[in-house]
């Protein structure tokens, strides 16, 4: 099996429970996270009434994150 270079993403760091932002249902944890330079993309859907959206987190200072993107 080849080793690839993918980000990695601390258990600890993931948000969780993220409330719905069309239901309010509680979500157990994103769907995908993808680091930028500056930020986070989440990617959450929920289960309750099967809507989809992200949310983004964005730093002050662009060396907040480790990784450099996957892909442009």
């Amino acid at each position: 099996m080849k080793k690839t270079n993918m980000a990695n993403a601390h258990a600890s760091d993931i948000p969780r429970q993220n409330p719905c932002a069309q239901c309010g249902a509680p979500i157990p944890q994103p769907d995908w996270i993808e680091l930028g330079e500056g930020r986070i993309s989440y990617l959450w859907t929920c289960r309750a009434c099967d809507y989809r959206f992200e949310a983004v987190a964005i730093f002050d200072k662009p060396a907040a994150i480790e990784h450099p993107p996957l892909a442009a």
